[in-house]
């Protein structure tokens, strides 16, 4: 049976920070499902199909990673695609608390799914989501914030107010 693991996230826009934490699970499972969440909580400003897209893009070398569109339980997603295991990359112990909640819910609704926690790479403990946007949005500059391969349509898509 092939190891498998998922790797949920929001990824408004996906960060060096996230990819790196995908590109280490890469390493360690034979695949990985990187599931483009829509957390209504958190009002992604980017259309998922757009937050996919960066993530394709952001991926295209890891041949063993694939991007899926998460629609409904992340549970009920590692059922459909044989994952046992859903890594999340923590920053900081802010995000453990909201994430250790999030594993026993995932436990309880499936016990035979494990979560794993990658602990950040140090150089990328101060980056988020929020903090790329905000700095685009003021006209920072997000060199080494963000994969390469989006910088530009994200930094454009502030210049323009075009998200989708």
């Amino acid at each position: 049976m092939k190891r498998i693991a998922l790797c949920p996230g929001t990824y408004d826009p996906i960060t060096e920070g996230h990819r790196d934490v995908i590109i280490r699970c890469s390493e360690i499972f034979e695949k990985v499902i990187v599931a483009v969440a829509n957390n209504v909580r958190k009002k992604p400003l980017y259309s998922i199909e757009r937050r996919v897209d960066f993530v394709k893009r952001s991926l295209k070398n890891l041949d063993n990673v694939e991007v899926v569109i998460l629609e409904g339980l992340l549970v009920d997603l590692a059922k459909k695609k044989n994952a046992k295991v859903i890594v999340k990359g923590l920053r900081a112990v802010s995000d453990f608390e909201y994430e250790f909640q999030m594993a026993q819910i995932n436990k309880k609704l499936n016990p035979e799914v494990e979560t794993m926690f990658l602990m950040t790479n140090p150089k990328f403990a101060y980056l988020s989501s929020s903090a790329v946007k905000e700095v685009a949005r003021l006209g920072g500059c997000i060199t080494g914030l963000v994969p390469e391969e989006i910088e530009n349509d994200i930094r454009e898509s502030f210049k323009e107010g075009k998200f989708d």
